[in-house]
């Protein structure tokens, strides 16, 4: 029985629901699910809890997400990609000079408000934005607030002058919810000229990156790879401090007991026999059961 996380390395052209269902049905596994959905034009990395991984999916929707792409200055679409209706074309007289573009990035560092495109998978009144956009009808898009730790010029960006446009690479560091194309229509409407995202890879999702990251067909072609490169449980924890616990302490963890550590952390992972068994928070009373991975073989 596989237990882990296998980070993907998601082609162009695929739902993250299509890699769930290609893994479901190569690797002969019900209990299965992604964390944190990449568009099918957005390539990079997807982690597939498998197992008893699957616990810890909704933890994994929190840690902070990271993308490289591409952007361009000299028009706009609806859909703030390449594969939207265009809303505005416009030749730049000049180009923006590096300094320029990144004071405006600068700018949305931190907690900010983001209203997420039209064509995206949120949804109003139970029915996804797209959904709408599809049928051209109007909808008020829910604001919300996400977190941008990083949004970063990469090299200099590149003007063509015969058609007016530039284009430039970027970093982005960011709260899951996150709508990265958005964070590039925006940046063009703080510097007064329509922009829009060209391409994009996420570069490192759940605390896993592209060096962690493997093909789809790699394991679709042999699934023996599967047991080969599959991340452990206990990798995803490995932020967090970790106690051995005696076999009297074990004991009482097994049964969800409250328990007194000398610690001051928060959260603790606790481990027996080599593996992390449960998170537990800390209270006034002492430190008590957040997550259970008792099966964690």
């Amino acid at each position: 029985m596989l237990n882990g996380i296998l980070v993907i390395d998601k082609d162009q052209g695929m739902t993250s629901a299509d890699v769930v269902y290609h893994l479901r049905k190569a690797l002969h596994i019900k209990k299965i699910g992604h964390a944190g959905t990449l568009d099918p034009e957005v390539t990079g990395v997807l982690p597939i809890a498998i197992g008893q991984a699957t616990k810890l999916i909704e933890l994994m929707h929190t840690r902070p997400k990271t993308y490289q792409g591409t952007g361009l200055f000299g028009y706009c679409t609806d859909s703030y990609d390449t594969d939207g209706k265009i809303l505005q074309e416009k030749k730049l007289e000049r180009p923006f000079s590096k300094e320029q573009i990144q004071a405006a990035m600068n700018s949305f560092l931190g907690e900010i408000e983001q209203v997420p495109p039209i064509y995206s998978a949120v949804k109003v009144n139970g029915k996804h934005l797209y959904e709408y956009a599809r049928e051209g009808i109007e909808v008020e898009r829910p604001k919300r607030t996400v977190k941008i730790d990083r949004y970063q010029l990469l090299n200099q960006p590149l003007f063509d002058q015969e058609k007016g446009q530039e284009s430039f690479d970027f970093e982005v560091k960011c709260s899951k919810g996150t709508y990265v194309r958005s964070l590039v229509n925006d940046l063009g409407a703080k510097l007064e000229e329509p922009a829009v995202m060209t391409y994009l890879r996420r570069t490192g999702s759940s605390g896993f990156d592209l060096s962690q990251a493997v093909k789809l067909s790699k394991i679709e072609s042999d699934p023996e790879n599967a047991s080969k490169l599959i991340q452990p449980i206990d990798a995803f924890f490995k932020d967090y401090e970790t106690i051995d616990l005696s076999f009297g302490k074990w004991l009482k963890v097994k049964n969800g007991a409250t328990i007194e550590l000398k610690t001051d952390a928060k959260k603790v992972a606790l481990r027996y026999n080599g593996k992390v068994k449960a998170i537990y928070q800390q209270t006034t009373h002492g430190y008590r059961p957040d997550l259970m991975l008792l099966a964690n073989e």
